[in-house]
């Protein structure tokens, strides 16, 4: 089956992408785009790979879903122990990435982190349902543990303790980032792989729009 490998491909025939079409601001267009993939129900549209690297410079990357559009900002939680809060705290630096292979469309964003303020972080983890709260505190996210049972008894522990509590606090560990960013690219698949990309640079504080080679 892996011979077959090679001989995998899809030729891109949906749509277009011009410099002409799109919006000023990148912003705008990854919410004209984004809106187009939920019409599309395109299966978790905010999912996002994130790309980080820690001190060793190893990259590691994983999908994370986009939580917030703010002042533009892309925002998502996570425990900030865990290997991408390690290496965001070492280098604040990440790559995100959207695939929506419905709409043959990529989006492509690198910028810089901030953490998000421990009021929003605690306002959105309190909107949360309540089991999912309870695991954020059952986990040590990207430690080792000993198997399944550890987390289903350390889940059905703290299920018990915060019987009675509500709402049950934000851990210390757990919280948002702001993704800043200084280089969005949208990407449309194209015919014969002569893809469309065109890409948002900030300079100066100000969005250069730019077309790339595919």
């Amino acid at each position: 089956m892996m011979r077959d490998l090679q001989d995998l491909r899809t030729d891109y025939m949906r749509a277009s992408l011009s410099e002409a079409d799109v919006a000023p601001n990148p912003i705008d267009q990854f919410k004209i785009w984004f809106d187009e993939a939920l019409k599309a129900g395109v299966p978790e549209p905010n999912a996002m790979s994130a790309a980080t690297v820690g001190a060793d410079g190893q990259p590691t990357n994983r999908v994370v879903l986009l939580k917030g559009l703010d002042a533009g900002t892309f925002v998502f939680y996570t425990n900030y122990e865990s290997e991408k809060g390690r290496h965001l705290a070492e280098n604040p630096r990440i790559g995100l990435n959207f695939f929506w292979i419905e709409l043959e469309r990529q989006v492509r964003i690198d910028g810089s982190v901030t953490k998000v303020d421990r009021e929003t972080s605690r306002a959105y983890f309190q909107s949360r349902p309540r089991l999912s709260q309870i695991a954020a505190w059952a986990s040590r996210q990207s430690s080792h543990v000993s198997g399944r049972a550890f987390l289903e008894e350390e889940m059905a522990r703290l299920d018990a303790q915060f019987t009675d509590v509500d709402p049950i606090p934000l851990p210390d560990s757990w919280g948002g980032y702001r993704v800043n960013p200084h280089h969005i690219e949208f990407w449309q698949g194209r015919r014969s792989r002569l893809h469309d990309r065109v890409a948002y640079v900030l300079e100066s504080g100000v969005w250069t729009i730019k077309r790339k080679s595919p």
